[in-house]
């Protein structure tokens, strides 16, 4: 069947077919506890300094770790997605996840034992891949920007995993965010297996194994245009949730607590906004809301630079690019619903899900290296308005004119 006739299948003419919104909801909460999982190690990383007597550079590859996993682990997840769909998957992924939490929780007691954790920890990055082709099957093309964007609030997980790991370690113990995040991925998993469903849009994808299906993705001009948005809109938040707290300890003094509460709001915010993003570029266009939207980073990343006070320069500047990541991620995914072939959704996702999280992995390597070296953080947020305005050129260049030539 060809990807035009799909997009004419249930769930495709302008009205959301039954059951949607409960499917949209239990993937979303699914991908939000995958995502708590995923990020339990960032609260943790100087703590984990302190007591294993780690550089800045390493505790940065230790929490960096998970997110290249969890980025490049999307590309496999999306074409299993596309060939099994996600009522295999999910609750598959969520199952598998819990190995690595409770052996971090209660094993790992060395950094290498810790990398190591932290490697198959990743598995629960992987799920955004599950998820996105899930929820695009299920929903209209006038209504899958939105959607998806609903969908993408879930990487709140990394907020919840922010505000709470380090009070739930201090009253209860060590273990305790791990076997409660455990216990959160075992019902789920339980859940998900007995009640999601695919959409009855939904077709298994087909064309050959794995690697083919996955080169033939990789060539698709949309494919590689979308993963440089997504790896610097989604990269940028995901680089903010595992490192921020370790900026704002070393930069402003602030005591662990402090600073993860902090991060939890830029978090919230920059989660608040992605569905927003994704509800603008139904209506204005994807290309659109990209381009303010790296606008906004470009601008208040060189606000950092200046070294603002924390209250209320840097704090207003820190927000103002949480805004402008989230809606950007949104936004990507809009496009990516739009440009992708309606068989290879989940494919295309996973790789431009996986450059998102690449790009999450490198700036937190590039933190540590020149805070190493200079002791402060000015070269690093210089890069990141010198990226943003690069994207921008990007959005405003090649990416517009392949939106307009697939319209026309």
């Amino acid at each position: 069947m060809t990807s035009e006739a799909r997009s004419t299948r249930p769930g495709t003419a302008g009205v959301d077919p039954p059951g949607s919104t409960l499917q949209l909801t239990l993937a979303t909460v699914g991908f939000a506890i995958c995502f708590w999982a995923w990020a339990l190690l960032s609260p943790l990383g100087n703590s984990y300094g302190e007591l294993y007597a780690l550089t800045d550079f390493e505790v940065s590859v230790l929490v960096a770790v998970p997110v290249i996993v969890g980025s490049l682990g999307r590309i496999p997840m999306g074409a299993l997605t596309d060939r099994f769909g996600a009522r295999v998957m999910f609750p598959l992924a969520a199952a598998l996840t819990i190995l690595p939490v409770l052996f971090i929780g209660f094993v790992a007691d060395t950094l290498l034992w810790l990398l190591v954790g932290g490697f198959f920890l990743g598995l629960g990055g992987t799920t955004f891949a599950i998820g996105v082709p899930f929820v695009n099957s299920w929903y209209p093309p006038a209504r899958r920007g939105t959607a998806i964007g609903l969908f993408g609030a879930g990487m709140g997980g990394t907020a919840v995993a922010s505000f709470s790991t380090v009070p739930i370690r201090d009253a209860w113990g060590d273990a305790a965010p791990f076997v409660i995040v455990s216990a959160a991925l075992a019902v789920f998993a339980v859940v998900a297996r007995l009640v999601l469903c695919d959409s009855p849009a939904w077709v298994p994808g087909s064309g050959g194994g794995m690697l083919a299906r996955t080169w033939a993705i990789v060539r698709l001009p949309a494919t590689l245009q979308l993963s440089w948005l997504y790896a610097i809109g989604f990269g940028g938040f995901v680089a903010f949730s595992v490192y921020l707290p370790t900026f704002l300890e070393n930069a402003y003094d602030l005591e662990p607590s402090d600073a993860s509460f902090r991060t939890a709001g830029f978090v919230v915010l920059a989660v608040i906004m992605r569905p927003v993003g994704g509800t603008l570029s139904d209506r204005f266009g994807g290309v659109a809301v990209n381009a303010v939207c790296y606008a906004a980073v470009m601008l208040f990343a060189a606000v950092i630079v200046l070294q603002p006070a924390l209250m209320p320069g840097a704090t207003i500047a820190f927000l103002g690019m949480a805004a402008g990541l989230g809606a950007s991620s949104g936004a990507t995914f809009a496009l990516v619903a739009q440009m992708a072939p309606a068989d290879k959704v989940g494919g295309v996702t996973g790789v431009v899900g996986a450059a998102g999280g690449l790009g999450g992995f490198i700036p937190p390597l590039i933190m540590g290296a020149v805070y190493s070296v200079d002791g402060d953080y000015d070269l690093g947020f210089g890069l990141l308005a010198a990226t943003a305005l690069l994207t921008l050129l990007f959005t405003l260049g090649p990416v517009r004119r392949r939106t307009r030539a697939m319209a026309g």
